[in-house]
């Protein structure tokens, strides 16, 4: 028996993931489009699209990455259990008042970018109403050396000091805030996560590689086509990368089995490096990253089912980056590139003419430029492991993730907790 993919007991109890952004339901579709989204229409790439000026910083993986981010006004995500499933209107309509007035906070502190998302929620979701991303690479090092290093302790300490000012801005009253593969991994992790709270008030909770993956799979699960059989999910991160299979015969998803590899961007980048001689020599190290990565997959690989549609579904930058390669955007846009699904040969080719470059060539793309000129490389290597272990046709592309499975498990639980007898007793009020 599986996972399902609901909050863990502390956070309440809701499987729920967002449903598409209803601007993006109007794309055309092929006429024997096998993959429609579940109850949504699957968004299908153009041959090209128009670029656009205005970055959604939530996404955080374009040539601007290194900046701290600007609040990009706000977005919203509708439930898809509150949608589809119809919950007591009535309940609703008593906490409208209430739910217009509270703000909750998702932190996603990685080996390569640190993200904040802040939220309302609403009668079937949530609204972001600001953000922040920061690429901190507090990995950097970390492989050859077991520690972070104060430079990229200082750097992390800096953008979560940023997002510390934002939850008070916006009188955050429950937040979550988690740490990945580089504290996992580095001998001093310990330290780095108490001079965080002394530093800033954050108090990072560093999550296993297991919790890191559900939550991966419950913000975005949503955004699956519909088909036979199970469904692969992967979240290439910058110290790590999370593959979940699941099962979408139910209202929740059902994680069926799932793996944590340690090489993510930043890790397969350091512990491989890339050749930027020749060609030839680029080609030999991405095919020797490749390797790598294989072996780490091929105990899950083993167990992997035969048969159905091979769904796949990825929430990462590297899949967000390169579908804005695909796209042919001047600048990363959000709305053209969360829910889009794109042809596995067609990543593929991208992924192989970026390997072929050296780092200025991969820095001619504008979503890319130098800031990810490096680690791209080791992403679309990643990428092109997962695919041979799961051959699918298509790959869904997610800009979402860690943080709205958090967010959604935060607002579940504090709904819950309102609608209790003890709080019932209580007119509601806490205390």
């Amino acid at each position: 028996m599986g996972d399902f993919v609901a909050p863990s007991p502390q956070e309440g109890n809701s499987g729920a993931g967002h449903s598409p952004n209803p601007r993006k339901n109007a794309a055309q579709r092929p006429s024997k489009d096998r993959g429609k989204k579940r109850g949504k229409a699957a968004k299908t790439a153009p041959a090209a699209a128009k670029s656009s000026s205005n970055r959604n910083d939530a996404a955080g993986q374009s040539g601007n990455a290194g900046q701290s981010s600007r609040n990009s006004g706000k977005r919203s995500f509708a439930s898809s259990s509150g949608g589809r499933h119809g919950k007591n209107r009535s309940v609703r309509g008593k906490q409208s008042g209430w739910l217009g007035k509270t703000a909750f906070a998702a932190l996603d502190l990685g080996t390569n970018n640190c993200r904040l998302l802040i939220a309302r929620p609403g009668h079937t979701g949530f609204t972001v109403v600001d953000a922040f991303s920061r690429v901190v690479r507090l990995g950097e090092g970390l492989a050859s050396t077991g520690k972070m290093s104060e430079e990229a302790m200082d750097r992390a300490v800096e953008a979560l000091g940023i997002c510390a000012e934002k939850l008070k801005k916006r009188n955050v009253i429950l937040a979550r805030s988690v740490a990945t593969e580089a504290c996992r991994q580095a001998m001093n992790g310990t330290q780095f996560i108490e001079r965080v709270r002394e530093e800033t008030g954050i108090m990072l909770d560093i999550i296993s590689p297991k919790e890191e993956a559900r939550l991966a799979v419950m913000g975005c699960h949503v955004l699956l086509e519909e088909g036979d059989g199970p469904a692969l999910i992967f979240d290439i991160g910058g110290g790590s990368t999370e593959l979940a299979l699941v099962s979408t015969d139910g209202v929740v998803p059902e994680i069926l089995d799932w793996v944590s590899v340690p090489w993510g961007v930043v890790s397969l980048t350091e512990s491989t490096g890339f050749e930027e001689g020749d060609e030839e020599a680029r080609l030999a190290a991405y095919a020797e990253m490749r390797g790598k990565v294989m072996d780490s997959f091929a105990e899950f690989a083993g167990r992997l089912p035969d048969g159905g549609d091979k769904r796949l579904l990825g929430t990462s930058g590297t899949v967000t980056t390169l579908a804005s390669v695909y796209l042919g955007l001047q600048s990363y846009d959000r709305s053209a590139v969360d829910g889009l699904h794109i042809s596995v040969d067609d990543m593929r080719r991208i992924s192989g003419e970026i390997a072929s470059r050296d780092a200025e060539g991969r820095a001619e793309f504008p979503t890319i430029g130098m800031e990810r000129a490096d680690l791209v490389v080791s992403g679309c290597a990643i990428l092109e492991s997962i695919f041979d272990i799961w051959p699918g046709e298509r790959i869904g592309v997610a800009d979402r993730g860690i943080r709205e499975g958090i967010l959604r498990a935060l607002i579940a639980s504090n709904a819950k907790g309102r609608r209790s007898p003890a709080n019932k007793t209580n007119g509601g009020r806490r205390g």
